[in-house]
């Protein structure tokens, strides 16, 4: 028999390309949200963080995985979610196993994070004790406290045949009771404990610093008072996540804004998709409990941190020795109050990077068009507003000084649909212009302009951003806003505007970049341009600081952009489905992912172009949804030394970050960026802290 021949290429043929689209080069999304809940659960346990600052990453990362199984998990499990670029999500079994002991993990490590936690903060005066270790006089105001002002709001809630399973409503904290009547016939009830109408963290009398107890821990205490004559043997805390993921339905007997709050009607009472229990919990009770909510195994999870969200309420204390470091926010001397913003904005294009430089000027800005004589019109897109009233009251002031005020109010901006709704009312009753958008897409774009006669002259004023208006989170984002008086991009943005209020379609922008519409063509354009400028040149470059990358267009045209040898430093807070460093794939893609203080959520997009450098900034990251979903605008930096200050100042500080960035290796975890020994330290947001204001050229 003749002996088996391999098969040569010649020797000219070149390996075949990677198929770029291949499922192995990419990360679940779902999974890559996860890691990024494991980045914030560091920084909890991150020692070198005030204490106070580590209870609020424990909180955020508790509320982070709420909304995660409100928003993505009933996806999974009714098998209806977008296919992340990996096609995991088409293996829906596989992707909540991995899911669920993803989670399970976390949440033990929620767990012994706060434990070690409670005990710093009682070595720093802030105890939070069981009842029975109170003193005798302390347990006896504690009593007292049940008595009056928790026993009324109890109601205890049988489950046997006689009594239909009650309704568990959305992330309630509740308390499972097992018992015994005298025929020794075990029974089962369900207690909600009145979080919101009384708080989490009772405080106590106390000769010794701060002391408190938790809630639930009085209720179990006293809980055999709610069930008189049986035999309470255990009380176990649960909660049971619901659907929140509601679609809005439209149809011709409704407008929109009551099909918006109609579906928010069923946000509360969606379908079950988690139950957390204490690790304590009998397995029967467990399974009991399961049955009866339709919840598998892989919906369940134990843990003794149930409903950390409510450790806002130490969060809130004036301790301030365990918080960061109040700082003034800078404001250039041109946009001061006193001095005329309008003719600072007329004499040079301004950015203005928030927290570190204050939102007050952008508050400033519209409330002096509001008053100013001149002032014709303004038209704003609004998303997320916030509780603060003070922009909104100021658009309601111009109308009433009888200026044309426009209001582009996204509805649908999820979990602020009801604000929302409550002020596009209040605008409406007095006049204001208040329209929604296209039904079919929600405008997440970050807009404002203000329309002025000079003379015989209109002049737009335009305010562009990657933040919303809104000044309570303007303090805790870092956003990156945008002032000018170019009639180029005013023009873009009042045809952007006609166009919402209007019909929306496609129109012809000078320099804008506009989803669904141009946006992902022209970057990926911008990449390719960047592909021949490396072959043509030898080098090439690309930045990009965003909060999310999922596209796989993107994502294939970033690969194919390595491949020539284009160098990528990609900086992503939140998810990430690109996998860097694979040898002829990603090995000239580095991704770094920052947290700390404040949440990351500017939108920068640098193109080195053969040292003519284009850079683009706004409200869109690299996502189906903010691709083709929404209303997103990307708009240019012109001036080409503001452009050099962003890159320098803001961008590269960025990625040199060697403190709290973490890089993502090719298997989809992250670790701290290594720092050779003997690099400075370079933490960005603390950088940036001590020299606000430089990207204007000058420092405070």
């Amino acid at each position: 028999m003749a002996g088996r021949t391999t098969k040569r290429a010649p020797a000219d043929e070149t390996p075949a390309a990677p198929d770029l689209y291949d499922s192995k080069y990419y990360i679940n999304r779902e999974l890559s949200w996860l890691e990024f809940n494991r980045r914030c659960l560091e920084e909890a346990k991150d020692a070198s963080n005030p204490l106070l600052e580590r209870v609020k990453f424990l909180a955020i990362c508790y509320g982070n995985l709420d909304e995660f199984y409100m928003i993505r998990v009933p996806g999974i499990i009714a098998k209806t979610p977008i296919p992340g670029p990996d096609y995991l999500t088409i293996n829906y079994n596989t992707l909540m196993q991995q899911v669920s002991e993803t989670v399970q993990k976390l949440v033990f490590e929620y767990s012994d994070c706060w434990n070690g936690i409670k005990t710093e903060l009682a070595e720093a005066g802030i105890v939070i004790s069981k009842v029975e270790q109170l003193s005798p006089d302390q347990q006896a105001w504690v009593a007292g406290f049940y008595k009056q002002r928790v026993h009324p709001l109890l109601t205890p809630l049988a489950l046997d045949v006689s009594h239909p399973f009650p309704f568990i409503s959305n992330n309630s904290l509740n308390i499972a009771v097992r018992m015994y009547d005298k025929n020794h016939e075990q029974l089962f009830a369900r207690v909600k404990v009145p979080v919101g109408v009384l708080p989490r963290f009772v405080r106590v009398p106390s000769t010794k610093g701060e002391q408190y107890v938790l809630l639930e821990d009085i209720l179990e205490n006293h809980i055999s008072s709610l069930f008189p004559g049986l035999d309470v043997v255990g009380a176990y805390m649960f909660r049971v996540t619901r659907n929140a993921d509601v679609k809005v339905t439209i149809d011709e007997a409704c407008d929109f804004m009551t099909a918006v709050e109609e579906s928010l009607e069923d946000r509360d009472i969606g379908f079950p998709v988690r139950m957390a229990v204490e690790r304590t919990m009998p397995p029967e009770m467990v399974k009991l409990f399961a049955r009866n909510l339709k919840l598998s195994d892989l919906q369940v999870h134990r843990t003794d941190a149930i409903s950390l969200g409510d450790l806002w309420e130490l969060v809130g204390l004036d301790y301030p020795k365990m918080k960061d470091k109040p700082f003034e926010p800078y404001t250039p001397p041109e946009l001061a109050e006193g001095m005329d913003i309008f003719e600072s904005i007329k004499d040079r294009d301004w950015i203005l990077f928030h927290p570190y430089e204050s939102f007050q000027t952008i508050v400033r800005f519209i409330t002096t068009s509001a008053e100013d004589l001149n002032v014709q019109s303004i038209k704003i897109c609004l998303y997320r507003i916030g509780k603060d009233p003070s922009l909104v009251k100021a658009l309601m002031r111009a109308k009433e000084n009888g200026k044309t005020v426009s209001v582009l109010m996204e509805l649908r901006a999820k979990f602020d649909e009801s604000n929302n709704i409550l002020w596009a009312r209040e605008m409406e009753k007095i006049g204001v212009h208040v329209v929604y958008g296209p039904v079919n897409l929600k405008v997440h774009s970050k807009l404002l302009q203000v329309v002025r006669l000079e003379g015989e002259k209109l002049v737009r004023y335009t305010h562009m951003s990657s933040g919303n208006y809104n000044s309570s989170t303007a303090k805790q984002y870092g956003d990156i806003s945008f002032l000018t008086a170019n009639p180029e991009i005013g023009e873009d943005v009042g045809e952007l505007f006609n166009a919402l209020t209007g019909y929306f379609g496609p129109r012809m922008y000078t320099h804008l970049l506009v989803a669904p519409l141009t946006l992902k063509s022209s970057l990926i354009e911008k990449i390719e341009r960047e592909i021949e400028v490396c072959r043509t040149t030898g080098s090439g470059y690309i930045a990009m600081k965003a909060n999310g990358l999922i596209d796989s267009d993107i994502i294939a045209a970033l690969y194919k952009a390595s491949n020539a040898g284009v160098r990528i430093d990609l900086n992503i807070r939140g998810l990430c489905c690109l996998r860097p460093g694979i040898p002829g794939v990603s090995e000239n893609i580095r991704v770094t992912s920052i947290v700390d203080r404040f949440l990351e959520h500017s939108r920068i997009y640098y193109f080195e172009n053969g040292g003519h450098p284009e850079m683009y900034m706004g409200s869109s990251d690299m996502m189906p949804r903010n691709l083709l979903a929404r209303v997103e605008v990307l708009f240019p930096v012109l001036d080409q030394d503001m452009l050099a200050h962003i890159r320098d100042d803001i961008l590269r500080i960025h990625l040199s970050d060697n403190v709290k960035a973490r890089e993502l290796l090719p298997d989809g975890t992250y670790r701290l960026v290594q720092r050779p020994e003997g690099e400075k330290r370079m933490r960005s947001q603390k950088w940036f802290l001590d020299h606000r204001g430089c990207w204007h050229g000058t420092e405070d």
